[in-house]
């Protein structure tokens, strides 16, 4: 798998992780709930954000470097 295909993916398992939140926060609204967010969906969302730029330099590097090499 090559780093776009690895960031499209977690791209796209992202959006449906927070789909899945949006539904359940319409059944689950309450103090835990946001306090759940907060805890782990806030940090998890910073944090996606930070690697998907990680992966687009990488992709970024990587294609110097093959062509470079070539």
């Amino acid at each position: 798998m090559g780093v776009y295909e690895g960031r499209g993916q977690l791209s796209k398992s992202f959006k449906e992780l927070m789909n899945r939140w949006a539904e359940t926060r319409s059944s689950w609204d309450d103090q835990r709930s946001k306090e759940f967010q907060e805890k782990y969906l806030v940090p998890l969302e910073q944090d996606m954000r930070s690697a998907v730029a990680a992966m687009d330099h990488m992709a970024t590097f990587l294609q110097l470097v093959r062509r470079d090499c070539q």
